[in-house]
C-alpha cells in the first residue's frame, strides 16, 4: 500500500512539474515572440527613417538590396561600414573599397549616431521582413462569408413578393363579395358625355386652337433650346486615363504644387501636360507605394497595393526605365492621356494672364483637384460662366501697378471704390474671340 501511495505521489509531483515546465516553456515563447516583434518594429522604423530612400529589402535601388544582408557580410563589418564607411575604406578594407567603386564612387551617409544595438535591429528586419499576421475574423461570422445587410436584389424580389400577394388577396376578397350576393353598385355618369361635347366645342372655337397651338410651339422651343444650349457642355466628364494616376495622392496627401507638373500654366496659354521625365523626377526612387494606400474609383473598383505598383510600371515602361539595372534602356513609349477639359477653336485662353496675372488658384476653375482620386470636369466652362466670373470678379491692384492709373480713371467713371474684370474690358467680344 505504502508503495502505491508512493508511486501515485511521485505521478502527481511528476505531472504538477510538467504542467509547471510546460506553462514556464509557453511564457518564455510568448515573451521571446513579443521581443522578436518589438525589435522588429524598431528595426523596421529606423530602417524606414534612414535607409529607404535608398535601399529596399527585394530589389537594388540606389544602393543594393539589403534583405538577408547578414548572410552576406560579417555582423562586425555591416556595423563598421554604417556607422563610417569612409572611415573603413581608409583602412584598406577590400570588400568596402570594392562597393565604393561598383557604385561608381557613391559616397554612402556615415551613421555614427546609431549605437550597435540600433543597427542590429536594423540588420534583424533587413532578416524577417514584414511580420504577416492572420486576418481578424468577426465574431460569429465565417471566413468568407458574406457581411453586411442583404443583396439589393433581394430587397426588390421581397418587394414585389408582398405586392402579389396584396393583389391575389385583394382579388379573392373580391370574388368572395361576389359570391356573397354583393354586386357592385353601378354608377351612372354623364362624365364621358360631358368631356366629348367640351371637346366639339374646342374643335369650333378658333381662338382656342390659336392658344393651344402657340402654347405647344412655346413648350416645344423651351425644350429643344435647352437640349441645343446643352451640346457641347461637357460639366462632370471624366474620361477613363491610361494611368490610374490620384491627384488626390499627388496635390491632396503629399501636396505637390499644381505648377511643378503643369509649368507652363504661368508662361503660357496653355497649361500644359508633364512629360514623363517629370513624373521620373520622384519615381525613380519611388517604384511602389506605401503599404495602406488605397485609390477608390467612381465606378466602385477599388485600387490596392498591387494595383498601383503595377500603375507605376506602366509610367517606367513608358519612359523606358528598366528598375531592376536602374538604366534607361531608349525604349520609350508616349502615355496617352486623354484630354478633359476642351474649349472651342472660336475661344481665345490664355492661362498665365489668369494664373500669374490675375493670381486665380487653379481651383478656382478646375474645383478641389486635391481631393479628386480621378480627375473630371468640375465646371461647366460656358460664355455665360465665364462673363458671370469677370463680372463679379474685382480686380487685384495689390503689388500691380500696371492697373494702378487706369483703374484711378474708372473708378471714377463708374462711381465704385474696386472695379471689376468687365469694366475693365473683360466683357468685350476680342477678349475671347478673334
Amino acid at each position: 500500500m505504502k508503495s502505491v501511495a508512493l508511486h501515485s505521489s511521485l505521478t502527481s509531483l511528476f505531472l504538477k512539474g510538467l504542467t509547471l515546465l510546460l506553462f514556464f516553456a509557453f511564457s518564455i515563447s510568448s515573451y521571446s515572440q513579443d521581443m522578436d516583434e518589438a525589435r522588429q518594429k524598431r528595426g523596421k522604423a529606423l530602417f524606414k527613417s534612414l535607409c529607404a530612400s535608398c535601399h529596399k529589402l527585394d530589389k537594388k535601388l540606389v544602393g543594393p538590396a539589403l534583405g538577408n544582408v547578414e548572410d552576406r557580410r560579417e555582423n562586425d563589418w555591416l556595423i563598421a561600414w554604417i556607422k563610417n564607411n569612409a572611415e573603413l575604406r581608409a583602412s584598406g578594407d577590400k570588400q568596402a573599397i570594392e562597393i565604393y567603386e561598383e557604385y561608381n564612387g557613391s559616397n554612402m551617409t556615415a551613421f555614427p549616431q546609431l549605437s550597435d544595438a540600433d543597427i542590429n535591429d536594423i540588420l534583424y528586419y533587413t532578416t524577417v521582413g514584414e511580420i504577416k499576421k492572420a486576418p481578424v475574423v468577426a465574431e460569429g461570422v465565417a471566413t468568407g462569408a458574406p457581411t453586411g445587410s442583404a443583396p439589393e436584389w433581394l430587397i426588390y424580389l421581397l418587394a414585389a413578393a408582398i405586392v402579389v400577394a396584396f393583389l391575389m388577396i385583394a382579388s379573392l376578397l373580391k370574388q368572395v363579395s361576389e359570391l356573397k350576393g354583393n354586386k357592385t353598385p353601378e354608377v351612372q355618369s354623364n362624365l364621358k358625355r360631358d368631356l366629348q361635347e367640351l371637346w366639339v366645342g374646342v374643335k369650333k372655337n378658333t381662338f382656342l386652337k390659336v392658344l393651344g397651338t402657340i402654347f405647344l410651339l412655346l413648350v416645344g422651343a423651351y425644350f429643344v433650346f435647352g437640349a441645343l444650349f446643352q451640346i457641347g457642355v461637357d460639366e462632370g466628364y471624366q474620361p477613363i486615363q491610361p494611368i490610374a494616376f490620384s491627384h488626390k495622392i499627388h496635390a491632396g496627401d503629399n501636396k505637390i504644387d499644381c505648377q511643378y507638373c503643369h509649368s507652363s500654366a504661368k508662361h503660357s496659354k496653355h497649361s500644359g501636360i508633364p512629360s514623363v521625365n517629370v513624373c521620373m523626377n520622384c519615381h525613380k526612387n519611388i517604384s511602389e507605394v506605401a503599404e495602406n494606400t488605397v485609390v477608390e474609383l467612381e465606378d466602385g473598383v477599388v485600387l490596392g497595393k498591387a494595383e498601383l505598383d503595377l500603375e507605376i510600371a506602366k509610367v517606367y515602361k513608358a519612359a523606358g526605365w528598366d528598375p531592376d539595372i536602374l538604366e534607361y534602356t531608349g525604349e520609350e513609349k508616349p502615355i496617352k492621356w486623354v484630354k478633359i477639359h476642351n474649349l472651342p477653336d472660336f475661344v481665345y485662353y490664355n492661362h498665365s494672364q489668369h494664373v500669374t496675372v490675375a493670381g486665380i488658384a487653379c481651383q478656382k476653375c478646375h474645383g478641389p483637384v486635391q481631393e479628386m482620386e480621378e480627375l473630371y470636369q468640375y465646371s461647366p466652362l460656358t460664355m455665360g460662366w465665364c462673363i458671370d466670373c469677370h463680372r463679379e470678379t474685382k480686380v487685384d491692384l495689390k503689388n500691380n501697378d500696371y492697373y494702378e492709373k487706369i483703374h484711378k480713371q474708372l473708378a471714377e467713371k463708374y462711381g465704385t471704390e474696386q472695379v471689376t474684370i468687365s469694366q475693365l474690358g473683360g466683357l468685350e467680344c476680342g477678349k475671347c474671340h478673334y
